[in-house]
């Protein structure tokens, strides 16, 4: 008998409602052509890849792309190699004007061709900023990729600590400041540190229930299906179902108590942004909606695209249930098309 799960709707109540960009088509489009130039994956791959749907203006759009390049790579790469792929990346963003090597990982000309573009419109902080978390963010994929190799599964707390760096928001949130001169003192402010905490704990936790691969920029209750079916355990759902001793359903309960305070506290958080005075306090606030804005726009690209749920998103995204995927190995490279016959 095939098990179903429940994906409960934790942005129900969310103040900031779908909007996209107008640009996105134009984009869109051009971002994906881009991506498809460097023949990183096989034509059927690339065919599930362009699926995603990735959703941004045109450096946003290409840091999704460059990032799933990534993600793909080393989710069927051993820790050595994935390393390999994180010293290449940091290379070609502290390096974008000088030429990759012959030969090298397509990875590192993606990544420098990336940065080459995004840094003629992007201010030092936020340059500064995206590398920085980049760094943390690569750092913690290699770390995922050990913990593969040794089939380990964290306590909830540890998990937590590693997924706000593989989930990728810290250099994607560096985007939304990217015409902005935000200084390191209101960045590093203790609310504006804990508001970018919780953002990204909303973000990856509401991933959850609709996939299953383990994947940096996505929600794991979205994700949970694809990736028990692929094996993997860097999924909260996995982690609480272990620690606690429990189910899906208890574990996506669990899930549902946490993201309600985390979205009790962003809200405090909110109302509580400092001031520095003009032109810091438009832009911080211009920052922090971004924050609640990428919240919602995760939850709509999980049922929108068709990386979780083919195309039956906009139908589970109504009725809330999906069949849980049966179990499947694979090692080839990129993305695979969901089968939503199955689900």
């Amino acid at each position: 008998m095939q098990q179903k799960f429940y994906i409960p709707d934790c942005v129900e109540n969310w103040k900031w409602p779908r909007f996209l960009n107008p640009h996105y088509p134009e984009v869109k489009a051009e971002s994906a052509a881009w991506a498809r130039s460097f023949g990183a994956f096989s034509p059927k791959a690339q065919d599930a890849y362009d699926r995603c749907d990735f959703t941004r203006v045109r450096t946003g759009c290409d840091l999704m792309n460059m990032f799933f390049v990534f993600d793909e790579y080393s989710d069927v790469s051993p820790v050595e190699e994935v390393q390999i792929q994180a010293d290449i990346i940091m290379d070609a963003l502290r390096n974008p004007h000088t030429p990759r090597p012959d030969g090298e990982w397509v990875g590192g000309e993606v990544t420098r061709q990336f940065w080459e573009l995004a840094i003629k419109t992007a201010s030092a902080q936020s340059q500064k900023r995206f590398i920085r978390g980049f760094d943390l963010y690569t750092r913690a994929v290699v770390q995922e990729a050990a913990d593969r190799g040794h089939n380990r599964i964290r306590s909830i707390q540890d998990y937590l600590e590693t997924r706000r760096d593989t989930v990728g928001t810290k250099p994607s949130f560096a985007i939304l400041e990217l015409g902005m001169d935000l200084p390191d003192e209101a960045m590093e402010h203790p609310v504006i540190q804990e508001l970018t905490i919780v953002a990204t704990d909303m973000i990856f936790l509401v991933n959850v229930s609709t996939a299953v691969l383990p994947v940096m920029t996505e929600d794991d209750l979205a994700s949970y299906n694809v990736e028990q079916a692929h094996g993997g355990n860097h999924n909260i759902i996995t982690i609480v179902m272990h620690e606690e001793k429990t189910d899906i359903k208890g574990a996506t309960d669990w899930v549902v108590r946490y993201h309600k305070t985390l979205e009790t506290r962003f809200m405090e958080l909110y109302e509580q942004v400092p001031k520095f005075g003009e032109p810091v306090d438009s832009q911080l606030a211009l920052y922090v909606d971004g924050l609640g804005n990428w919240i919602r726009a995760n939850d709509e690209w999980n049922f929108e695209s068709e990386r979780y749920f083919g195309k039956k998103g906009p139908e589970i995204k109504k009725t809330r249930w999906v069949t849980l995927m049966p179990k499947e190995r694979s090692q080839e490279i990129g993305p695979r098309i969901v089968d939503d016959s199955v689900i």
